[in-house]
């Protein structure tokens, strides 16, 4: 190895994070369709629902639909502040392998329920429906613009709170949300649901 590749070596080793490499077409466009889809997914399942429907609770300790929505207000924007801290720092990979094929499933696979952090409960604040889907429209759409346009090396960085790469995180987001759209479309198959 001759002086001058040796040098370049050490130089991208020691600054690999300045020469990242951005998230290849294929991950940009998966994402974005992804992110794309459990949105429009979200609100074509709850937008016309009246007051009855978006309060019905089929069992004790059941979420309603308006909780659901309620939760995703609060979860998404932690999720989303935690990607854009984890991103900034050095990159790292996770301790587990998960695949674009585990978090895929993880947002169809409901037949493990799980229980949700503390600090991620419905509150009984949000009220309107709509009002909720507008913060996440929002919030979703800083998501989109950021992975339409962002040349961070997600697979690089580390997002130790799901012990998963950065991109899976983003991706992890929008499979999250998908597994509560699937939550509502098992509450409106429930006896006694308002018609």
């Amino acid at each position: 190895m001759t002086k001058i590749a040796l040098a370049v070596l050490v130089v991208s080793l020691r600054f690999g994070a300045v020469f990242a490499a951005p998230m290849t077409n294929e991950d940009r466009q998966h994402l974005i369709a992804h992110l794309e889809m459990t949105e429009s997914w979200l609100n074509d399942e709850v937008s016309g629902l009246s007051p009855a429907q978006l309060n019905f609770r089929y069992a004790s300790g059941k979420w309603t639909i308006l909780e659901v929505v309620e939760h995703l207000t609060i979860a998404e924007p932690k999720y989303w502040a935690d990607l854009q801290k984890d991103v900034k720092l050095p990159p790292a990979q996770p301790k587990q392998h998960i695949t674009d094929a585990d978090m895929l499933w993880y947002g169809i696979d409901r037949s493990e329920k799980q229980k949700t952090s503390p600090s991620e409960e419905p509150k009984d604040k949000l009220t309107d429906v709509h009002e909720g889907l507008a913060s996440l429209r929002k919030l979703r759409a800083e998501m989109l613009e950021y992975a339409r346009t962002t040349n961070d090396d997600l697979r690089a960085h580390a997002y130790p709170e799901w012990d998963v790469d950065c991109y899976l995180a983003l991706l992890g987001t929008s499979t999250h949300m998908q597994r509560h759209i699937l939550q509502i479309r098992e509450i409106k198959a429930q006896p006694g649901y308002p018609k």
